[in-house]
């Protein structure tokens, strides 16, 4: 585990130094509180610092305020050194957001006792983070295909509608639906339907920009929202998702099955006020009409003809 050295003093940054790495620890040394909290924001930063109370530029408790202060970070366990040993430094130490506290000159078989219990909270935080993780995939996630789920490509167009309505900017939503992917689960089975549904989303994936979202709206249905698009770029990037799709087929057990899809397009023009089932009605018209005219295409519908028929 990679632990930070600030001190202002060589001599005993390089005592520190020789201690931990004889205990096993990958040291990072800074000489004072500004490049120490440099050093704590890099990615892959120290997860534990051990900071000399007194310090140019930044003192150990100026650094300890601004890592609490700094949400993004990982949690880093700060130990302070100090040769302030009455209990109100101690408490102002702890106060400031340190965790522990060793008094200079430091007994070594303290300080190793020290770092083992910081070492262990570190790891339980990193473990408490991954099951967090864990858990948001799990409910934001498609288990098949791994794109967003329904609920959650919804909150991200409610957040997009919201946006585009602020910012009087055009928003986009793409409706796609797998062409006669009843037929495949019928003549290969449920096994090759979801290798063409997580090949379709791989594909699809692909061709869209790295703001889009793509997800999994039900059965073989996707939402892609598309913040910015117009009605040319909306209908282009729709006709590159059909092209992505039918470019090749998938393989399943020695065979190929053909894979299409149909797209209904629909804009937000800016400072138009949409509702999210509004545009999502829209959308679906635009994919009912791609599926009329044969499918494997991708079909625009304006909601401007729907608004003014809404108010009227």
């Amino acid at each position: 585990m990679k632990v930070l050295i600030a001190d202002d003093s060589l001599v005993m940054r390089r005592l520190l130094q020789v201690t931990l790495e004889g205990w096993g620890y990958e040291v990072q040394m800074a000489s004072d509180g500004a490049e120490a909290w440099a050093m704590l924001q890099r990615p892959g930063a120290p997860q534990i610092a051990i900071l000399d109370w007194i310090m140019p530029v930044f003192t150990g408790l100026e650094v300890c305020r601004l890592v609490r202060r700094k949400q993004e970070l990982n949690y880093v366990y700060v130990l302070l050194l100090t040769s302030k040993s009455q209990r109100e430094d101690i408490v102002e130490g702890l106060g400031a957001g340190a965790d522990d506290y060793v008094v200079k000159p430091f007994d070594k078989h303290e300080l190793e006792v020290r770092l083992r219990a910081g070492r262990r909270i570190v790891e339980l935080q990193n473990e408490l983070l991954q099951t967090q993780e864990a858990l948001r995939v799990q409910a934001t996630r498609d288990v098949l295909t791994g794109c967003w789920n329904r609920r959650a490509i919804l909150e991200i167009l409610e957040r997009e509608v919201h946006r585009a309505r602020r910012e009087s900017r055009h928003l986009a939503v793409a409706l796609g639906d797998l062409d006669h992917f009843k037929q495949t689960n019928d003549r290969w089975g449920h096994a090759a339907g979801d290798i063409v549904l997580t090949e379709a989303v791989r594909r699809m994936e692909g061709a869209i920009r790295p703001y889009d979202s793509l997800g999994r709206y039900g059965g073989e249905e996707f939402l892609m929202v598309l913040p910015g698009c117009d009605e040319l770029a909306s209908l282009s990037l729709a006709s590159r998702l059909a092209s992505a799709l039918r470019a090749n087929p998938v393989e399943f057990e020695g065979e190929e099955i053909a894979v299409t899809a149909s797209f209904g397009v629909t804009t937000i023009p800016p400072g138009m006020n949409v509702e999210v089932d509004q545009l999502l009605r829209s959308a679906d018209e635009g994919l009912y009409e791609a599926k009329r005219l044969g499918r494997d295409r991708a079909v625009f519908n304006a909601l401007e003809q729907m608004h003014r028929a809404a108010e009227g």
